[in-house]
């Protein structure tokens, strides 16, 4: 089996003890993702899909880094903390995975980290090699 841990290099990653992402094998897994920047920044304020297309970029980047691609997505779960804004969170999905067509759940939630965080994302890839 072979193990990589791959980092964004957001501070959450070490005082948490997580990865952004991590590759066994074919299989990689990206952690819920937030529209936070490198230097902390959120990205997206009061857009539910501005964050959602910074997320997704953010989430390409991990997996181009594992050797993968959004292509080889099989899983989205996305987490909202507004549920009357899913269409704005649904635009930006779609405009990604639109011929790529990932298993995918979409719920609301309480409350994310930061109130400014209005959505996560979490995907599963399974690489072609």
């Amino acid at each position: 089996m072979t193990k990589k841990l791959i980092s964004s290099g957001t501070e959450w990653e070490k005082k948490y003890g997580y990865s952004r992402a991590v590759q066994i094998d074919k299989f990689v897994f990206v952690a819920g993702t937030t529209a936070v920047d490198e230097k902390g920044t959120i990205v997206g304020k009061g857009s539910p899909y501005g964050q959602a297309k910074f997320i997704f970029q953010k989430i390409d980047r991990a997996l181009r880094e594992a050797g993968s691609s959004l292509n080889d997505v099989v899983r989205v779960r996305t987490f909202i903390t507004d549920i009357s804004r899913w269409e704005e969170v649904a635009r930006a999905q779609g405009e990604v995975f639109a011929e790529i067509r990932p298993a995918a759940t979409l719920v609301q939630i309480s409350a994310l980290v930061n109130p400014d965080l209005l959505v996560e994302i979490e995907v599963d890839a399974l690489k072609e090699s």
